[in-house]
């Protein structure tokens, strides 16, 4: 299941930018998102599904493409605090876009309601990212989802998550 490497991916990046950084912000959420991929697990396990991780190992994925991503975003974070962060958004941009597509795409009640509580992690993650930046009087620009989409995100409270409904093959 692609959403469980992908939160392999988000970990793997931000324990690597807490060891260079050490920002409590990518300790924080690193930790966060090994509930996410352990939350993605239990769904493997239901269902029989084949473990895309095969080594725990940081930095590591079966998937070749991720592998290249995690070495780019590394690379991009280690450049400054301020590009970290916006490391940081962009992958829980990705993730928010990626979580979206495969709610619309499953039927499956165990996976949409999982993947909706990742969401609204994804969507709190963003926000801390986001408000780093600000700190610095910096922006984010979204890059996989939209900028009104991005706007609700960062408009709405911390932890409240959102209301969703389908919109074609998108859920808002």
């Amino acid at each position: 299941m692609k959403m469980r490497e992908e939160g392999k991916l988000a970990r793997d990046v931000y324990l690597a930018l807490y060891e260079i950084w050490s920002s409590q912000v990518f300790s924080n959420i690193s930790d966060s998102e090994q509930t996410h991929m352990e939350a993605v697990k239990s769904l493997i396990d239901k269902y029989g599904l084949k473990d895309p991780i095969v080594e725990n190992e940081r930095g590591v994925f079966s998937n070749s493409k991720l592998k290249e991503f995690y070495d780019s975003l590394v690379a991009k974070g280690k450049k400054s605090i301020t590009e970290a962060f916006k490391v940081g958004a962009t992958i829980e941009d990705l993730d928010i876009y990626d979580l979206d597509e495969a709610i619309v795409k499953s039927d499956n009640r165990d996976i949409v309601f999982v993947f909706e509580s990742l969401r609204k992690g994804s969507e709190n993650h963003m926000r801390a990212f986001v408000s780093q930046l600000e700190k610095y009087a910096l922006s984010y620009v979204p890059q996989y989802i939209s900028q009104e989409e991005y706007e609700t995100i960062i408009s709405s409270e911390n932890g409240k998550g959102r209301r969703y409904g389908r919109k074609g093959n998108r859920y808002w």
